[in-house]
């Protein structure tokens, strides 16, 4: 219990300063890959919010199931499937804003005794819904960050702390 009250403090974390400081940026600095064969910022926060698709009905199929399955997603087709390319960086993040805060929400209501609940995604062994919410968190942790280092001249202060 204590690992998913650290990974919310963390999610608060991000989405306390994710709309400043991704609003600073224009379509012109997110919409240019790193390297060949890399996702764009765009991209990037699309496949957030592809992640934060799958993983809403997770957390919430989980709880009234009482064990869950559930097929894995294949990320480049659902990245390249979308086109977030396409679109504006000022849409994209008030929809992946407003998509987390519902996340957030609905994580910190999750009682206690669901937390265990098996959840076994695509061919992996199965996990428990606390371990699915770390996770989610640990993901979008690692993608706030690749977006904030090539964004930034400082990435350093502007990553989230473990």
């Amino acid at each position: 219990m204590q690992a998913l009250e650290s990974a919310i403090n963390v999610f608060q974390k991000i989405l306390a300063a994710a709309p400043a400081q991704l609003s600073r940026f224009t379509d012109a600095d997110v919409s240019v890959a790193s390297a060949p064969g890399h996702w764009s910022r765009k991209e990037i926060l699309g496949h957030l919010l592809d992640s934060a698709a799958n993983n809403h009905h997770r957390f919430v199929r989980a709880q009234y199931q009482g064990e869950l399955a559930m097929p894995g997603y294949t990320q480049e087709k659902w990245v390249s499937t979308q086109h977030y390319k396409d679109r504006t960086w000022k849409d994209l993040v008030e929809f992946w804003t407003a998509y987390n805060r519902h996340l957030l929400h609905l994580i910190q209501r999750v009682p206690a005794q669901h937390l265990q609940i098996p959840c076994r995604i695509g061919d992996d062994q199965p996990v428990t819904l606390e371990f699915l919410m770390i996770d989610y968190v640990d993901h979008l942790r690692h993608h706030w960050n690749q977006i904030q280092a090539a964004l930034t001249p400082s990435p350093q202060n502007d990553e989230v702390p473990k």
